[in-house]
């Protein structure tokens, strides 16, 4: 896979990712059911007249299930950053998805660039959110990131 198409297609399977990891924390679809819908129904596929692009099929696989398998680790890690008498309860849903999901790029994916990731997923907050949740994406990330990562 070329280095572009595989820059996109990496890109729409993180934005797929935080939207199924989304639909796991609202609706408690089982793992397995929710990693076949998206394969089914959404990856390249046409949705109520949108294009979905092509993902990384295995990518995201690993993002969604890493995130269900390191959920503690995961949200330990996004906390400890959080400013005073903030918790994860009062962050916005889209928003925790995109920080787990950063996050574990971050703790697990040691052949992906921190920067690549922290740009990653501040343009995955940019597609829900305005430029200020962007840019707590950024520091928060990037917190995370000099936590993890040497």
């Amino acid at each position: 896979m070329s280095t572009p198409k595989r820059s996109v297609a990496r890109s729409a399977a993180r934005l797929a990712a935080v939207q199924a990891l989304y639909q796991k924390d609202m609706e408690a679809t089982p793992l397995a059911k929710l990693l076949d819908e998206f394969h089914q129904h959404r990856l390249g596929q046409e949705v109520e007249d949108e294009q979905y692009a092509d993902a990384e099929t295995d990518f995201f696989d690993d993002i969604v299930k890493g995130v269900d398998a390191r959920s503690d680790e995961i949200d330990a890690a996004v906390e400890l950053r959080l400013a005073g008498g903030w918790s994860l309860r009062r962050l916005d849903k889209a928003m925790l998805q995109i920080l787990r999901a950063g996050t574990y790029e971050l703790i697990a994916r040691a052949d992906v660039p921190k920067a690549s990731v922290i740009s990653e997923y501040v343009d995955v907050a940019k597609a829900f959110f305005d430029d200020r949740e962007a840019k707590f994406v950024n520091g928060l990330l990037d917190a995370v990131a000099k936590d993890v990562r040497d």
